[in-house]
């Protein structure tokens, strides 16, 4: 009986030790993939403030566009 209980408790042993482990490499795994989505927000941050002139360029180019087309016709 006692040699069962010392078997049983060296399954538990190990069994909690491999859990750990498992553990341990899915904390890993998150923390990994919270470093990831940190430096992609920071790709998408950056690339957001790249983009801001743009539709201002289209409306200046736009207001110039319209600009034009009334000094042409006016000077018919």
């Amino acid at each position: 009986m006692a040699l069962e209980l010392e078997r049983l408790r060296g399954e538990v042993v190990a069994g909690f030790a491999a859990l750990g482990g498992r553990l341990d490499t899915a904390l890993q795994r998150t923390s990994q993939t919270e470093a990831d989505i940190d430096k992609l927000e920071q790709r998408i941050e950056l690339l957001e403030r790249a983009r801001w002139p743009l539709p201002s360029v289209a409306a200046l180019v736009a207001v110039v566009g319209l600009g034009l087309s009334l000094y042409q016709l006016a000077a018919r």
